[in-house]
């Protein structure tokens, strides 16, 4: 059968790509950047196409072309620079219907989730709400499913966040440390895909994926710092009102194109926990792997643990490389003759002066810009072309800098290595 897969890139949607070439299918992905997927999934055809800007019917003609079967894995937490939820989770569905009644589509598989739990009322559940009783509404043959928290060989999102609380060095900081929490494995969503391709759920089925086993978010944290092979360490509950400044960093850090599983909308999830109907008709009869399982058939390796570790650290690291470059720039415009005198032998005040006030705003703007996630990028490539550039001015026109008891020059060096290890750690999937 030839399938489409919105967010083919993602975690659910790259497993579940995966599983359906291995049964010998056509798989076709839609992507923003097709070229960086194609190298990372070569087997995949990939189609150039933003969901935000497909919200008409005609928007998916192309894309829709001999195929049969489209697989919606596509989904993002809240709204921000980089996501327009009302655009991919809801206007680009309802277009997706209309087209896909005037074209060849014999079944369309909505990767959903819980949307009547906690947070329910938050744009992220809202815009999946009405984009499942749309699908519901339009006499298209469709099956929904609606999994749990996923957890796989790989991390995401919520899952990441987990793996990065697991690894904490003395306590763990928990919000909602009670809150029940089901879990999947992402490779049984890939496998109730798969049936739902196979024919093997009735059209409309709407149906929640989740293993039997109920855990405490403290004891999935727990679960995963074993996994990790850490030492147990104590679990510090914090309210949620002390939160509050977290949440209200993580969302704006949204506005500005970052993903942070510590907005709003997961927190307001968090608070009710993770849970699925408990109804027959909305569950799968067969057992499904629990978490420990999954866990123990994935064993984790040091890259994990670094990579666990790295994800908490990596906000502080653009937070603190966006301080030091915009205090720079601050500080030596409030007296700018002064902070020009190194350049008197060489050039006149006048020039001087211009050139320190020009070199201040270029550190001000590289600080900035590094907080917005599409510059954040060229912003580092920027820290270090402009701090060598300084080093080497330094060393050309002043070289006894490199001797001054304060190490001016000396105390850069640092600044490049955590520029260095920031673009290391910079992409998010």
């Amino acid at each position: 059968m030839n399938i489409l897969i919105l967010g083919a890139t993602g975690f659910i949607g790259s497993a579940v790509a995966a599983r359906l070439h291995a049964e010998r299918h056509l798989v076709t992905g839609l992507a923003r950047n097709p070229s960086r997927a194609r190298i990372k999934y070569p087997s995949i055809t990939w189609i150039k196409a933003d969901l935000a800007t497909m919200t008409d019917p005609s928007n998916w003609q192309v894309p829709l072309s001999g195929h049969q079967a489209v697989i919606n894995c596509a989904g993002a937490l809240q709204d921000g620079l980089s996501d327009d939820l009302a655009a991919t989770q809801e206007r680009a569905m309802h277009a997706l219907y209309v087209a896909a009644k005037q074209s060849a589509i014999d079944l369309i598989v909505q990767i959903s989730a819980r949307t009547d739990g906690g947070g329910k009322k938050q744009p992220f559940l809202t815009t999946k709400r009405n984009a499942d009783e749309a699908l519901a509404a339009s006499g298209l043959n469709h099956v929904i499913l609606r999994p749990a928290l996923v957890l796989g060989r790989n991390a995401h999102g919520g899952t990441a966040l987990l793996r990065a609380l697991a690894a904490m060095p003395f306590a763990f900081p928990l919000i909602h440390a009670q809150s029940p929490m089901e879990t999947i494995s992402v490779d049984d969503v890939a496998a109730a895909v798969s049936k739902a391709i196979a024919g093997q759920f009735p059209s409309g089925a709407d149906i929640d994926l989740a293993n039997d086993d109920v855990l405490t978010l403290r004891e999935l944290v727990t679960l995963h710092r074993n996994w990790f092979g850490l030492a147990p360490v104590p679990v510090v509950a914090i309210p949620a009102g002390l939160a509050r400044p977290v949440t209200w960093a993580a969302d704006i850090a949204g506005r500005l194109g970052w993903r942070s599983p510590l907005r709003s909308t997961a927190m307001a999830v968090m608070s009710e926990g993770v849970l699925s109907r408990r109804s027959a008709q909305h569950r799968l009869s067969q057992r499904l792997t629990t978490a420990a399982e999954i866990l123990d058939a994935n064993p984790s390796g040091i890259q994990d643990v670094w990579s666990a570790r790295l994800y908490l650290l990596k906000p502080l690291m653009i937070a603190g490389l966006a301080l030091f470059w915009i205090v720079s720039g601050i500080v030596p415009i409030l007296a700018p003759i002064t902070a020009s005198r190194h350049f008197l032998p060489f050039m006149s005040q006048d020039m001087a002066t211009t050139l320190t006030i020009a070199t201040c705003f270029i550190d001000m703007a590289l600080g900035v810009l590094i907080l917005v996630r599409p510059f954040a990028r060229t912003a580092l490539y920027g820290m270090l072309a402009v701090t060598l550039a300084y080093l080497a001015g330094g060393t050309l026109l002043e070289p006894s800098l490199w001797l001054d008891p304060l190490g001016p020059l000396v105390k850069v060096l640092p600044s490049i290595l955590l520029t260095v290890a920031t673009l290391a750690v910079l992409e998010e999937r």
